[in-house]
């Protein structure tokens, strides 16, 4: 089976809604021919006394696991088919390899497929199991999840009033899901805070709204909820709708771009991909290595930038995963954005969809990926230039990140190129106030005003582009002011960082 060929995804979660042996091969050629053949011939006999103990070990192992299953079978309170013992015994075998490896029945590979498809039912939901929990990556936007308030890193501990503690992710996912229109009950543990409360919604046919745009002034506003298969294709529409909408205006043109990443848990690599080259004119885009060195890959430019140059601030948070962090990393390293909000979630690992005939799939994890300047983020995430966090509230502040799950795969040797601070950022950036005030309002998704990380985007990219106002806008970076009463989207006022200006939905 070609592994190679499977469909590769840098997708966090699930959504409801060799160089040593080369070395040893080289080391007879500069001994003596008669130690050589020796060497030959002791490496080939240890070789083959190695293979004949591995192979009693595996057998060991599959005998202790044919008894057990046969205990079971047999002595268990109730009786158990074999097909449910043998099901278990898969589960764990892939899923306790890392938080992203799965077996998959049939059922479960065409759920899978219809969330890439961008349509399904639920409640808007991206989850990742771990040790036993269903932990909240991030809520999809509008959809029922996200607006009962349900937030990135809850830990969803009741469907129901009963307890999912013993179900696996996939279990958990499948209670949640149901027929539209009907009600659920989730019971949700909020883990900063340790508050414990209970959320009614109404289950919906999720249709999901990948990308999403405003114009603010001359600034342009895109947000990437995920990168399924249109991902880059809706992004540059919106992008050339944005550049004809300033241009209505005589003389005028985007003065700087935003790209919103934030809660964003990734998708398909070709997507991240194809998405970073509208950015990055030339140079890598991002690797990924695996166990097989020919299976090893590379993405370049293709010598376009569909913005020409126009300076890029883009906002992450801890739920800014997977696809999202490849697309930051190769804008932070080849210097064409600048990376503004929280440290990613630090998925860092690519999963290869690998389909058993017509017994499902598995979604196993066969490579790491890395930055252009060749950096594994797996368990680190990416850093932002510029930190700002979105509230002072700790209830409302998302801290969870793949190091803290379980079994997760570790980062490669210290030998890898660490983060260096970026010293080509604009002086103005320096001056950024990564708090907001005291009384600044709290996070309302339909009013851009309360959204602390997007108003200092805003405000950084207005100073840099000059202008009357470029003081003013320099001086609300270092002492921001808590915005009047949210104002109403409108296409004809003068549009300043306090006031959105008119959004165009894809």
């Amino acid at each position: 089976m070609n592994f190679r060929a499977g469909l590769m995804l840098g997708l966090a979660c699930s959504t409801i809604g060799v160089a040593s042996g080369v070395f040893l091969a080289s080391r007879p050629a500069l001994l003596p021919p008669a130690w050589a053949e020796d060497s030959a011939h002791k490496d080939a006999s240890n070789a083959a006394s190695n293979s004949d103990s591995n192979n009693a070990e595996t057998v060991r192992m599959l005998t202790l696991l044919g008894t057990v299953m046969d205990i079971a079978h047999s002595e268990y309170v109730t009786p158990l088919p074999n097909k449910k013992l043998i099901r278990n015994a898969i589960d764990g075998m892939i899923s306790n390899l890392d938080p992203h490896s799965s077996y998959m029945d049939a059922q479960q590979l065409k759920d899978m497929q219809d969330e890439m498809s961008g349509q399904f039912g639920g409640l808007g939901l991206q989850v990742q199991g771990d040790a036993g929990h269903v932990r909240v990556v991030s809520p999809i936007d509008d959809t029922p999840a996200a607006r009962a308030g349900i937030q990135s890193g809850d830990v969803i501990t009741m469907v129901d009033n009963k307890s999912i503690a013993d179900l696996t992710l996939d279990q958990a996912v499948r209670k949640m899901r149901g027929k539209p229109g009907t009600q659920i009950i989730l019971t949700i543990l909020r883990p900063k805070t340790g508050k414990v409360q209970t959320i009614t919604l109404k289950r919906e046919i999720i249709h999901v709204q990948i990308v999403r745009s405003a114009l603010y002034g001359r600034v342009g506003y895109i947000r990437l909820s995920e990168f399924d298969d249109d991902a880059e294709k809706e992004l540059h529409k919106a992008y050339v709708k944005l550049v004809q909408s300033v241009a209505k205006t005589p003389g005028k043109t985007l003065s700087g771009l935003i790209l919103d990443l934030r809660s964003d848990p990734g998708g398909k690599l070709d997507q991240a991909i194809a998405v970073s080259r509208d950015f990055v004119k030339d140079g890598e885009i991002v690797s990924i290595r695996g166990r097989h060195p020919e299976g090893n890959q590379h993405w370049d430019g293709v010598g376009k930038d569909i913005t020409h140059g126009l300076p890029i601030i883009v906002l992450t948070n801890a739920g800014s995963a997977s696809a999202s962090e490849i697309v930051s990393g190769a804008l932070k390293d080849h210097h064409r954005g600048m990376i503004m909000g929280e440290r990613t979630f630090g998925k860092g690992s690519v999963q290869t969809i690998i389909p058993i005939a017509d017994q499902g799939a598995i979604r196993l994890t066969t490579a790491r990926y890395y930055t252009p300047s060749g950096r594994s983020i797996q368990g680190l995430g990416i850093t932002p230039d510029i930190p700002v966090l979105a509230s002072r509230d700790d209830d409302t502040l998302f801290t969870f990140h793949e190091a803290d799950l379980a079994h997760t795969i570790t980062n490669t040797d210290g030998k890898l190129p660490k983060e260096t601070p970026r010293t080509d950022l604009p002086a103005l950036a320096k001056t950024v106030e990564r708090l907001p005030p005291a009384k600044w309002p709290s996070f309302d998704p339909t009013k851009p005003e309360t959204d602390f990380q997007l108003q200092q985007a805003l405000h950084l990219l207005n100073a840099m582009a000059g202008g009357a106002d470029a003081a003013h806008e320099a001086s609300l970076l270092a002492h921001p002011q808590v915005p009047a009463q949210a104002h109403e989207a409108t296409s004809t006022a003068k549009n300043d960082a306090a006031k959105p200006g008119k959004e165009h939905h894809d």
